[in-house]
């Protein structure tokens, strides 16, 4: 019998810079759910890495045709898939 292994989801932050993903879900709630929906980042958008400050944080996404930044604790609550 085969083994199935289903991965776990990846959350926008652990995207490479060069690489995008199209979201599947926000999973933060209240004014801060909404201020991501508005930004574009909405299930089925393609987001696309940029680039990363050198400290990290916070990273630059092409959404929509649009560069925004996050913080890396709003971009842990994105999930992604790369397909």
């Amino acid at each position: 019998m085969k083994r199935i292994v289903i991965p776990s989801p990846l959350s926008l932050i652990d995207i490479p810079v060069g690489g995008s993903a199209r979201v599947i879900n926000i999973l933060t709630i209240g004014t801060n759910r909404r201020r991501l929906l508005d930004l574009g980042l909405v299930p089925g958008s393609r987001v696309k890495v940029i680039r990363r400050n050198p400290a990290g944080n916070p990273t630059a996404y092409l959404i929509k045709g649009t560069m925004i930044a996050l913080r890396n604790e709003d971009a842990r609550q994105i999930l992604v898939d790369t397909n």
